[in-house]
């Protein structure tokens, strides 16, 4: 790129150049042809009273003979007699003796200026005056020779600042490339210095943000298949507790092991999908959250999930509680997502708890927001903070339960907290942001015939 603007400068100046300077060259050499001839009239007509006035030789030859007209300056009187050197061609000398008006011509070594000059008797003679090719083109060698310099100067000089700007374009681009590839390659990380032209930093800018929106969709990716994968371990609890409570049948080591597979593989696709790109991009949690249409009951999808466990909670021995309030409760998530968070929570409890510690379920409203709490008579969760880290887990799971409902309390401008519970053991309070508008009156017609009654 550098080579072609030096080119395109090249021959851009170069015509310039040559347009310019070549009429100024024909313009100086035809002014300095002007005075000459000018200044030969002169010479001429300071010569023409002497010889109007007399034609005496020795008056004639001193005006012809004055300093600077020597050999260039000559008349030719009537009856034939020169005074001076003659250049004249006959041809030239015909024309003039013939018209009797001034004459001009070139000749050999310049060019020759004639003046006639009527005499008595209607006789004429003529002033010769020469003027040397030399005189011609005094100065004008010098004059082309300095436009020629200023000529190259001015072209070499847009061939270096072209040289110069492809340079600063060249780098840039280049950088924008090099930032590109490396994008390509999966070097997340690459971003590129917004330099160069204006439309180069644009586009150095647009790369940057580019590349910053891809890192987030890719951890935005991810963290959708890790939690999705979560989800999963749920219904995967309950099928292993099932299978622990049918006792020792025929194909029941089988029937176990299947799942301790299914569980291995399972963590396996959760750490593999966040493995890549372990942390959250900024803003999306808030992204997570639904969209106008998604809202639900706190209290009603609660009871229905705590009514589901409760079957479990029966066969292992737990006691298991559940108390609601009977505002409303509407937030904005979709049900899907708040009964992954019921489900994250109280699947920790039977996953880190022995068999037997009972449990309670509450939902509550505040003034600004709902909150959902599950508490156990287990031992608790000695590191409240780091159990909060995103896969970050000290009883051997992925470590994904607490942080989707953070991920979900958060999205609804809400939080999560770890506290003591009264039974014992841990208190997590998940606190959701209340609705702006009330829920449909469906949501709750359509789950009234799957309640079950939960022990307390």
């Amino acid at each position: 790129m550098r080579a072609t603007l030096a080119m395109v400068a090249l021959v851009a100046t170069t015509l310039v150049a040559v347009s310019f300077l070549v009429p100024l060259a024909l313009l100086l050499r035809t002014q300095v042809h002007t005075q000459a001839a000018l200044a030969a009239e002169q010479r001429a007509a300071a010569v023409v009273p002497v010889v109007a006035l007399s034609t005496d030789l020795t008056e004639l030859q001193q005006a012809v003979s004055r300093p600077g007209t020597a050999d260039r300056l000559a008349v030719l009187l009537p009856d034939g007699q020169l005074i001076g050197t003659e250049h004249t061609p006959a041809d030239l000398l015909n024309r003039a003796l013939t018209g009797r008006q001034p004459v001009s011509g070139a000749v050999a070594g310049g060019t020759e200026y004639l003046q006639p000059v009527v005499l008595a008797a209607d006789r004429v003679a003529v002033v010769e005056e020469f003027v040397p090719q030399a005189e011609l083109d005094r100065g004008l060698a010098r004059a082309w020779t300095v436009m020629g310099l200023l000529a190259a100067a001015l072209v070499g000089g847009s061939v270096v600042v072209a040289d110069r700007l492809g340079s600063r374009v060249v780098r840039a681009s280049r950088r924008l490339s090099e930032a590109s590839c490396a994008l390509g390659a999966g070097q997340l990380d690459a971003r590129v210095e917004p330099a160069g032209p204006v439309e180069l930093h644009e586009a150095g800018v647009a790369f940057n943000l580019m590349a910053d929106r891809v890192r987030q969709l890719l951890a935005t990716e991810r963290e959708l298949v890790a939690d999705l994968s979560h989800r999963l371990r749920t219904p995967l609890t309950a099928l292993r507790l099932a299978a622990e409570r049918i006792g020792p049948v025929p194909g029941s080591p089988r029937l176990t092991a299947a799942i301790g597979q299914l569980e291995t593989e399972l963590d396996s696709i959760i750490v593999t999908a966040r493995a890549p790109l372990a942390a959250r991009p900024a803003g999306a949690g808030a992204a997570d959250g639904g969209t106008e249409g998604d809202s639900c009951l706190v209290a009603e999808l609660a009871r229905h999930r705590v009514g589901f466990w409760s079957v479990l909670a029966e066969q292992q021995g737990r006691t298991c509680s559940f108390e609601a309030t009977d505002e409303p409760t509407t937030v904005r998530l979709p049900e899907d997502a708040l009964a992954a968070v019921v489900d994250s929570l109280v699947g920790n409890v039977f996953r880190h708890t022995p068999e037997g510690t009972g449990f309670a379920v509450s939902v509550r409203r505040t003034a600004q927001s709902v909150v959902l709490a599950v508490a156990d008579g287990g031992p608790g969760i000695a590191d409240p903070a780091g159990a909060l880290s995103r896969g970050v887990s000290s009883g051997g799971s992925t470590g994904l339960g607490l942080d989707i409902a953070r991920s979900a309390a958060e999205s609804t401008r809400g939080q999560l907290r770890i506290l003591r519970s009264e039974l014992g053991g841990a208190l997590v309070e998940v606190s959701l942001g209340l609705a702006a508008a009330e829920p449909r009156r469906g949501l709750r017609r359509r789950w009234r015939h799957r309640r079950r009654r939960v022990g307390r």
